[in-house]
Formats: structure tokens, sequence, C-alpha cells
């Protein structure tokens, strides 16, 4: 794996993760590379849909274990 995918990784994985810290250090990094402001937007948009997803699946975890169909209820 190149450089610039690494950082666009690097970027992703701090957005899923909520590590502020880490968005900042691989999006300057990313900015040195020369990585597009879109596919660091894209980077972006995927790991917010990854997150949610990951959320969603947790919400509808808990409301089983609860005994609920959705968290709705």
């Amino acid at each position: 794996m190149d450089r610039k995918a690494k950082e666009l990784v690097g970027i992703a994985a701090a957005v899923a993760g909520h590590c502020q810290k880490c968005f900042d250090y691989h999006y300057n990094e990313a900015g040195k590379l020369g990585i597009a402001k879109e596919d660091i937007a894209e980077a972006v948009e995927l790991a917010k849909a990854i997150r949610q997803a990951g959320a969603n699946g947790m919400d509808e975890f808990v409301a089983r274990k609860q005994g609920r169909t959705t968290d709705k209820e």
C-alpha cells in the first residue's frame, strides 16, 4: 500500500474511531502528500457510514437483549 492510501485509511480510521488527534495527524500528512480534498472527503464519508452502521448494529443488539424489537419501543 502506498503512503497516500495509508493516509486515507488513517483518516477513515480516525473518524470511525473518534480520534481527533489521529485525524489531525493524518489530515496534515495527507496535505503534505498532495492528496486531493475530494479524496479526503470520500474517506471521511466512508468512515461516517461505517461508524453509523456500527452504532445502528449496537442499538439493535441492545434492544434485542432487552427483549425489544426496536429502540423506539
